[in-house]
C-alpha cells in the first residue's frame, strides 16, 4: 500500500462553495473495501485514521509516514470491526478470530498486525485510529459482550439498537470510543432530532444497505448539506457538523469517535426548528 496523504476536510465557511462532487470528495470515503486490499486514509479530525483491509490469506497493516513512526501502532490505539466473512486478526504472536459484528482493540506498541482470510470469502475488517498514550491491553469484544441499549419509536421511524464495543464502561482505551447501530425493520432515521459533537470528531460507516441508500445529513445546524451515500461507504463528521441520515430501507453502521473526552453523551442538542 502506498503512502497516503493526509485528508484534510474544509471549514465550515467553505463548504458553499463546493459543488457535489467536491463535497463527496472531501467528506464521503466510497471505495475502502477492495478484495484483497488493505486502504488506509490518515484525515485531520483529531487525527482519526480510518480503513478496511479484504484480505485473501493475509495483509499487513502497515506503518504510514504521515504519522512520524516507525510502526502503525508505536503512538496509535486500534479499533476493528469485522462486517464480513469469519477473519483472523494477528497481533504479535496471539490471533483473535472475529466473526460478523465482533470487534477487537489493539493497544499502543505492537508492531505486527496482519489480518487474514479463514473461508473461501474474504472479511471485511474496517478499522479506525486515532493517537495513544498509554498502553490499553487488546481484547476482543464478542457481538454479545457489546453493551447494547434499544433507542426510538415507531411513530418516528427511528427504532434502533445501540451497540457500545470500546468505551469506558466496557473495554478501556485512551480516546477511541466505537461500536455499531442496527435499525429496526421499517424504521430508516438513524438520529433525530440531530446534534453535534463539538468536544470530538466522528466518522460514521454504512452497511448492509445492499441496493438501497442512505441521504446523510452534514453542514452547520442553519446551513445543512446532504450526501448519497451507499453500501460500504464511510462519512467524516468535522466537530461542527451535525449528522444524521434516513435510508430507503432499514440499515447498520459504525460509528467512532475521538477529541477532549469519551463520554457518549457528551453532544448538544440541535432543536428541529433550528434546522435550515
Amino acid at each position: 500500500m502506498p503512502d497516503t496523504p493526509l485528508h484534510c476536510l474544509p471549514r465550515a465557511e467553505e463548504i458553499d462553495s463546493l459543488s457535489t462532487s467536491a463535497l463527496r470528495q472531501s467528506f464521503l470515503l466510497e471505495h475502502l473495501f477492495q478484495s484483497g486490499q488493505l486502504n488506509l486514509i490518515p484525515t485531520d479530525l483529531d487525527r482519526l485514521a480510518v480503513g478496511a483491509a479484504m484480505p485473501i490469506g493475509e495483509l499487513r497493516l502497515p506503518s504510514c509516514r504521515e504519522f512520524g513512526t516507525a510502526y502503525f501502532t508505536e503512538r496509535r490505539e486500534i479499533g476493528i470491526i469485522n462486517i464480513g466473512a469469519p477473519g483472523v486478526v494477528r497481533v504479535g504472536a496471539q490471533s483473535y478470530t472475529l466473526e460478523l459484528l465482533e470487534c477487537l482493540y489493539v493497544g499502543i506498541g505492537e508492531p505486527e498486525i496482519s489480518f487474514e482470510s479463514i473461508t473461501d470469502q474474504p472479511p471485511a475488517f474496517y478499522f479506525l485510529s486515532s493517537p495513544a498514550h498509554h498502553k490499553h491491553p487488546t481484547a476482543k469484544v464478542a457481538r454479545s459482550d457489546a453493551q447494547s441499549v434499544t433507542l426510538g419509536v415507531p411513530a418516528t421511524a427511528s427504532c434502533r439498537r445501540l451497540n457500545k464495543c470500546i468505551h469506558p464502561g466496557g473495554v478501556q482505551s485512551c480516546q477511541l470510543v466505537m461500536g455499531f447501530t442496527e435499525l429496526e425493520p421499517s424504521s430508516v432515521w438513524n438520529t433525530m432530532p440531530a446534534h453535534t459533537h463539538t468536544r470530538r470528531s466522528e466518522i460514521y460507516l454504512y452497511f448492509d444497505l445492499g441496493d438501497h441508500l442512505v441521504v446523510h445529513l452534514f453542514g452547520e445546524p442553519e446551513n445543512t448539506r446532504h450526501l448519497i451515500v451507499r453500501d460500504r461507504q464511510a462519512i467524516l463528521s468535522p466537530p461542527w457538523s451535525l449528522h444524521s441520515g434516513a435510508g430507503t430501507a432499514n440499515y447498520r453502521f459504525i460509528w467512532g469517535m475521538a477529541g477532549e473526552n469519551q463520554s457518549f453523551d457528551d453532544m448538544d442538542a440541535i432543536p428541529m426548528e433550528s434546522l435550515l
